[in-house]
């Protein structure tokens, strides 16, 4: 079986992260995967940033350390981190941000602009975060086995 065709056999693999709680440290936001919920999502505070933004003004908006990456829709990899030495989800091509990956952590202080998986919530807190990023690991990387393309749309 040809690449090109093992690739018809499956679907692109569509997660959807839905911002829905905002505080002034951070952002909490339910992460569904093809329509079903998977987890929930920590990340740092939200400061309005679309992919449509000029550049310029997304780096002028951003503050270091301190800003979700901007609403939009992003194709994920799976590759080795250098940082954490493992295979991790990546997302490309964000605009103002480099290294945004998918990792385990509990508050906005964990992130740097980066995802955070748990299992619950409460006020500017994830718990536990190894578990559902475990999950969600075994779902984007049996994805990525297949051969199927990785991609998330951030709402809110």
């Amino acid at each position: 079986m040809t690449e090109r065709r093992y690739n018809y056999l499956f679907k692109d693999m569509e997660l959807v992260l839905k911002r829905e709680v905002f505080t002034d440290e951070s952002t909490i936001g339910k992460l569904t995967i093809d329509g079903v919920q998977e987890c929930w999502v920590l990340e740092d505070k939200d400061r309005g940033l679309i992919d449509t933004m000029p550049l310029a003004e997304i780096v002028a908006t951003k503050v270091y350390g301190k800003t979700c990456i901007p609403y939009g829709r992003y194709e994920i990899d799976w590759t080795m981190s250098a940082r954490f030495k493992k295979m991790m989800p990546i997302l490309l091509n964000v605009p103002g941000y480099s290294g945004i990956r998918i990792h385990v952590g509990n508050t906005d202080k964990d992130s740097l602009g980066c995802l955070l998986p748990c299992s619950k919530y409460s006020k500017n807190l994830g718990i536990a975060s190894t578990i559902a990023t475990s999950k969600l690991y075994e779902k984007i990387a049996r994805a990525k086995k297949k051969g199927q393309k990785i991609y998330i749309t951030i709402t809110k």
